[in-house]
């Protein structure tokens, strides 16, 4: 079936109210949209040059952890939470304790992350690793009681309440075979669809879906991502939508709307290729400016240090990449040095112009890594 000819699915009549039952994916579609391929092509070809990039950077695993803590900030922002960046990079005892419940699912979200790409290099991606990624993602969090890690077994909907709901999703008994029917065609080898295409339509199937009772925005773009590595479309997670989605919301609903209610597939893909795009040319445009700074750090900076500083200020600076905020008890634990020497280094980072103090406080310092930080706020 052509892609212009997508049938989104039907209401059904329950009790008092009507829910959307989704049309099964699994099925060949054919792309015959002239836009819709070129946008496929540019997407595709910067993708790839990610890709490049994430193979080539030394040490990319420690600039990965940052992109990691920028989706989980962005893609929990967009369901309401108030952390940003720093805050996620710090730890629990430095967090105001009236923002510590977003803190935390935060914190959750980048465990899952870690946990779901971990699980792929043993197990495919399937309904299961969504379920535990699930369970993560809402553990002792505020939606530890909408059954974590499980499908919902009750109706759900996107709204205040029922009779006023802007969208309700599937009735709880259709979810079993709804989310049989996405996996399958997840893994479909005969359905002939380009991947990023393929992505893009099992994320609006996965929406519509709404197949937990909670967490099904953040579940449903981290899906994004564990499909891309899961067929090596990504070697490195290093492409994450949320901020996209974020910058362009009212469009990023809007166009998922326009399928359910007008069939309109086509501008949800068109949408969520240039997504890619604009994404791909964002990380790019990241990794070179992390390569400038790195070199420039290694030629202006490091040769300032003492001769006999020079170790603990390279591993230091190394430490930095992965988590540009720390405080004494940190450095000192990482180095494996006396309180009074970590202090002396970081008094060297700060008069060097690497680190800046950035509480104010006389005790329980911070201290951020600030242009490397202001790298991911851009």
């Amino acid at each position: 079936m052509n892609v212009t000819e997508f049938n989104a699915g039907q209401y059904e009549q329950q009790y008092q109210y009507k829910s959307f039952l989704p049309a099964l994916i699994n099925q060949s579609w054919e792309i015959t949209d002239p836009i819709l391929i070129l946008l496929l092509d540019d997407a595709s070809r910067l993708l790839g040059e990610l890709n490049a990039f994430s193979q080539l950077v030394p040490d990319v695993d420690f600039f990965i952890q940052m992109h990691i803590a920028k989706e989980a900030t962005t893609s929990s922002r967009i369901e309401g939470t108030q952390t940003n960046i720093e805050e996620a990079l710090i730890e629990e005892q430095d967090i105001n304790p009236e923002k510590r419940d977003d803190w935390h699912e935060v914190q959750n979200y980048i465990q899952a992350i870690h946990y779901a790409v971990n699980e792929l290099q043993t197990i495919p991606l399937s309904n299961r690793l969504l379920r535990d990624t699930h369970r993560i993602l809402l553990q002792g969090v505020r939606g530890k009681h909408k059954l974590p890690g499980e499908f919902r077994r009750s109706q759900n909907w996107i709204g205040s309440n029922l009779e006023q709901a802007a969208f309700v999703p599937p009735h709880h008994t259709r979810i079993p075979d709804l989310m049989s029917d996405l996996e399958k065609f997840m893994h479909n080898e005969d359905v002939h669809v380009p991947h990023l295409l393929k992505i893009g339509m099992i994320h609006y199937q996965f929406e519509t879906i709404h197949p937990f009772l909670d967490g099904n925005g953040r579940l449903g773009r981290l899906l994004i991502v564990l499909y891309m590595i899961n067929f090596g479309l990504q070697t490195k997670p290093a492409l994450y939508l949320s901020d996209f989605f974020e910058r362009n919301k009212e469009d990023y609903y809007e166009r998922l709307t326009a399928v359910r209610t007008a069939n309109n597939m086509l501008v949800w893909l068109h949408f969520f290729l240039q997504g890619v795009k604009e994404t791909s040319q964002r990380s790019i445009h990241v990794f070179k400016e992390i390569l400038t700074l790195k070199e420039q750090i290694e030629r202006e900076k490091m040769p300032l240090f003492h001769q006999r500083k020079q170790a603990n200020a390279q591993n230091l600076m190394r430490s930095l990449y992965k988590n540009p905020i720390v405080n004494v008890s940190q450095v000192s634990s990482r180095l494996g040095t006396p309180i009074n020497t970590t202090n002396r280094l970081i008094d060297d980072f700060i008069k060097f112009g690497i680190l800046r103090e950035i509480t104010g406080h006389k005790r329980n310092r911070l201290y951020m890594f600030f242009d490397y930080m202001q790298l991911f706020r851009e």
